[in-house]
């Protein structure tokens, strides 16, 4: 078969390599039909996170099931399935609590599972699944072609956008500003409106993604950034600043705008990939400003936000704005990494 490798910096090839197979009784293997690049995936491509040897990268994901081991149970070979970013028992103790991605069981793609078999990436066209009964989501029955784009959001960006609406405590008739124009940001505008919030700002200095943040729900736009902007945030809610902020960047500099701009006794739900993000203590001590965030526990939401999907409710998918095959995956990366395309959708 063949999976995407990035070999090094800015260096990504679509590499023939071995068949998956089961190594457990709980394993799956699932035949790709979309996969897509994330946001998070620029960091090792850009080499901003150090890359020292080829390796699988992708991990978000949808197919069909073609195989399972003996003891699968929730899944049946011809399901079409989402795969979260993370794979997970959906049982342990830590997945009760809704903390997916700290599973005992758990881990990335591209990586190893808990007994150290290698795991594919999911930009491939073949995927190992570790864990599958707790991992895979089955839709009720095979989707459109239109409805697919949207359901990959599923795998990550969208209850990414989710984890930090929520996280931040967003609440029906609350303001909220959203640091972050990138697909995540995006999300993030649409599941905050998803759960009722009254007033939401975009962040944003780009057309085209302005306006599809105005059609995710976004009242204004704010296009300052920094002091700039967070004052900005402040004047149009009442000159106190926002409810609650949504950090969808990991920069320094975000996370600073996100506090700025959150009204005393607010909260920060933050879920961009922290790169060199120092927190004032003290200046959030004085204002009462709370934060929480991380790493989203996508398979915790996904069977909520499926029926909002399923029925048309939301559209997230909208935030594919460039779709190639997968044979033009490095085109795919260079486009998001020149920020000529908001996410790149890969068909298989």
């Amino acid at each position: 078969m063949r999976a995407t490798i990035l070999h090094a910096a800015r260096d990504i090839r679509l590499d023939d390599v071995s068949d998956p197979q089961l190594h457990d009784d709980g394993d799956a293997i699932v035949r790709v039909v979309a996969s897509c690049v994330c946001g998070s995936d620029l960091w090792p491509y850009r080499g901003i996170n150090e890359v020292n040897e080829p390796q699988r990268i992708g991990h978000e994901f949808v197919g069909i099931v073609e195989q399972v081991g003996a003891s699968v149970q929730t899944v049946k070979v011809g399901d079409f399935v989402i795969a979260p970013f993370m794979f997970s028992d959906n049982t342990c103790a830590l997945c009760v609590r809704g903390v997916h991605t700290s599973c005992v069981q758990g881990g990335f793609w591209g990586y190893a599972d808990h007994k150290g078999h290698p795991v594919d990436g999911g930009q491939g066209e073949v995927v190992r699944v570790p864990v599958a009964d707790g991992t895979l989501v089955a839709t009720p029955s095979q989707p459109s072609q239109e409805l697919i784009p949207h359901l990959l959001t599923l795998s990550d960006v969208f209850p990414t956008g989710h984890h930090a609406a929520v996280s931040a405590g967003v609440t029906a008739g609350s303001t909220v500003a959203v640091v972050g124009d990138g697909a995540v940001g995006l999300s993030a505008i649409l599941a905050a409106k998803r759960l009722g919030a009254g007033k939401v700002i975009a962040m944003s200095r780009h057309k085209d993604r302005q306006r599809l943040a105005t059609e995710f729900g976004a009242d204004e736009v704010v296009a300052e950034r920094g002091k700039e902007g967070a004052a900005a945030v402040r004047e149009i809610f009442d000159g106190i600043g926002a409810d609650y902020v949504l950090e969808c960047v990991g920069t320094s500099d975000s996370m600073k705008q996100a506090i700025q701009s959150v009204r005393p006794g607010g909260r920060v739900g933050y879920v961009g990939v922290p790169h060199d993000v120092q927190l004032n203590i003290p200046a959030m001590f004085s204002r009462n400003v709370g934060i929480a965030g991380g790493v989203a526990p996508v398979r915790a939401y996904i069977d909520d936000i499926l029926p909002d999907v399923l029925n048309g409710t939301v559209l997230p998918g909208k935030v594919f704005d460039l779709t190639v095959p997968l044979d033009q995956v490095a085109q795919a990366y260079q486009a998001m990494d020149e920020r000529t395309a908001i996410k790149s959708m890969l068909t298989v």
